[in-house]
């Protein structure tokens, strides 16, 4: 009988032990993981940015010349003339 409630006593205070270390030691391990995921999407989209050139002042740029050969999209398809028949 000893040996029963020594066990279920040890039992129970590694069980309330480990639920306290888990309370403390939760907020550190959610800091860690997010200073990780920020490292990730700091060198993944850091590497997207594309500096800026400095212009001078009333100069003007023309980055990308329309094409002339831009034929009109909005043709839909054929017009079919239909008749009713009695």
């Amino acid at each position: 009988m000893e040996t029963l409630l020594r066990t279920l006593l040890i039992i129970l205070i590694a069980y309330y032990a480990l639920k306290l270390i888990i309370k403390f030691a939760t907020p550190y391990f959610l800091k860690y993981i997010q200073k990780k995921m920020g490292q990730r999407m700091e060198g993944f989209f850091g590497n997207m940015e594309q500096p800026q050139k400095q212009q001078e002042e009333g100069k003007i740029t023309i980055d990308k010349v329309p094409s002339k050969n831009s034929k009109n999209s909005n043709v839909v398809g054929e017009y079919v003339d239909f008749e009713e028949i009695d």
